[in-house]
């Protein structure tokens, strides 16, 4: 994306033209890819996952671009078409995170699996999305700081032992952090048990 003077007026709206011109670009080429499999003799029997790596702000909670821990930054798309399984236009509203990609091909793959991975397969969701789910999704951005989203819920703690907590069941946007509010503290306690108890290393050359 070509960088933008954001001081400049009118730099806000060139910025989300920008946006969502990148997006239909990809877009489009993602169907170029689903038109040429269509056309293949390997469009019976090819699974397709698409995802992406973080999500976006655009000015939601006074934050743009990502490098953050809250819905807007960390909602991707997952989108899994297995032959003879899912159905077009089929949508789960269960929050997964990306752990969940290797061991659900490799039982869609029909290959064994074993517990040596974090993730837990999906496909449960894919035979039926509105089946319980009691696995929350993790995430984390730089070391110390984690982020737990349930069905309803939020947590969010730093580095620095500050915490954030949101109910997505009034709050979808975020704005209110309940961490200090009364009632509170069993919430945060239960999601606390999905926060990952260590630390991988950061790569040599993270900036």
């Amino acid at each position: 994306m070509e960088q933008l003077n954001r001081k400049q007026p009118g730099s806000y709206r060139d910025f989300l033209r920008s946006y969502a011109a990148c997006v239909a670009f990809a877009d489009a080429q993602v169907g170029r890819l689903l038109d040429a499999l269509n056309e293949s003799r390997f469009a019976a029997n090819t699974i397709v996952v698409l995802w992406s790596d973080h999500g976006f702000h655009l000015g939601e909670k006074d934050h743009i671009e990502k490098f953050a821990l809250w819905e807007k930054s960390t909602h991707v798309p997952l989108i899994i078409a297995a032959p003879h399984l899912t159905t077009a236009g089929v949508r789960c509203e269960q929050p997964v995170d990306l752990s969940v990609l290797y061991p659900t091909l490799l039982e869609l793959c029909g290959i064994d699996t074993d517990d040596s991975f974090d993730g837990r397969s999906v496909v449960p969701l894919l035979n039926d999305p509105n089946q319980p789910w009691d696995t929350p999704a993790v995430m984390t951005y730089m070391p110390g700081n984690h982020a737990v989203r349930s069905n309803r819920w939020r947590y969010i703690r730093y580095a620095d032992g500050s915490e954030e907590l949101y109910d997505h069941n009034v709050d979808p946007n975020e704005w209110h952090n309940l961490a200090a509010s009364d009632g509170s503290a069993e919430v945060i306690r239960r999601l606390r048990q999905a926060m990952p108890h260590v630390e991988a290393p950061p790569v040599a050359d993270l900036r």
